[in-house]
């Protein structure tokens, strides 16, 4: 079977299970349909034409982050890759200044499932729309994860980055207080596709405007507003009495790449 959404339908699967984590039987809840999400195929602009001065920049920045391959940066790529939602919340653990948990915020979990479906439905429209292809495909060049699973013709727009800077403007709304670390850490994780050498900076470029399209149109849906307060409560009750601080080597790690935007890498 054509592999080429596997990661976006990974995290779907992953996300839709995520009530079971905190080990209370609890209902499956409601995905929102997929028409609750806007059509990415008509939001979204084209991707940069071969030959083009945007794919030309494209290539210069694949090429330029090559160079990172067994850096701090690299490895932080690597773990960017994980979409596992648990991994993905704490993921912004720094940005907080606590350690986050989802196995403790049952009504995110609920957000996250009810989310996934229509996300990944119109994400993968998208994809299958363009066939663009990986910017590693055909290069022999490193990238920092498994292409095993990757569509290799999926290239735009970066689901990845779709789904981590989604989970940073869910996040930054649920603790308003954090949200500009918040954002600039999904900002760091969407780059982190780019350090891969999975996905061109323009896929990446698309993929925020995909969440942020996606996002402010779902997360308006009165559907979601019970869980959305439910989870609100969560996150701050964590906040205000969570001992568990961050690893501060992780923090450094995670400062410097949003210090040193590889989008304008030379």
């Amino acid at each position: 079977m054509d592999m080429r959404f596997a990661a976006v339908r990974c995290l779907c699967a992953l996300l839709l299970a995520g009530t079971a984590v905190t080990g209370v039987a609890m209902a499956a809840p409601q995905p929102l349909p997929d028409s609750a999400a806007p059509d990415a195929r008509i939001v979204l602009p084209p991707p940069p034409v071969p030959g083009s001065a945007a794919q030309q920049d494209d290539d210069r920045v694949f090429h330029a982050t090559r160079a990172l391959k067994g850096t701090a940066r690299w490895e932080l790529a690597t773990r960017d890759a994980d979409l596992n939602p648990a991994h993905l919340v704490a993921d912004f653990s720094c940005a907080v200044g606590h350690t986050l948990d989802l196995s403790k915020a049952p009504h995110l979990q609920a957000v996250l499932a009810r989310l996934a479906p229509a996300t990944m439905h119109r994400t993968s429209e998208v994809k299958d729309m363009w066939h663009r292809t990986r910017p590693f495909v055909g290069t022999g060049l490193p990238i920092c994860t498994s292409s095993e699973g990757l569509g290799l013709h999926s290239s735009y727009p970066s689901g990845h980055t779709t789904a981590g800077f989604g989970m940073a403007l869910l996040l930054a709304r649920l603790m308003p207080e954090h949200a500009t670390a918040i954002l600039q850490r999904g900002r760091v994780f969407g780059e982190s596709r780019v350090v891969c050498g999975v996905h061109w900076k323009s896929d990446v470029q698309a993929g925020y405007l995909n969440a942020s399209t996606e996002m402010d149109t779902l997360l308006s849906n009165p559907a979601l507003q019970d869980d959305l307060a439910g989870a609100k409560n969560e996150l701050a009750a964590q906040l205000a009495t969570s001992n568990a601080a961050p690893d501060a080597g992780e923090c450094k790690v995670e400062a410097d790449a949003a210090a040193h935007s590889v989008l304008s890498a030379q």
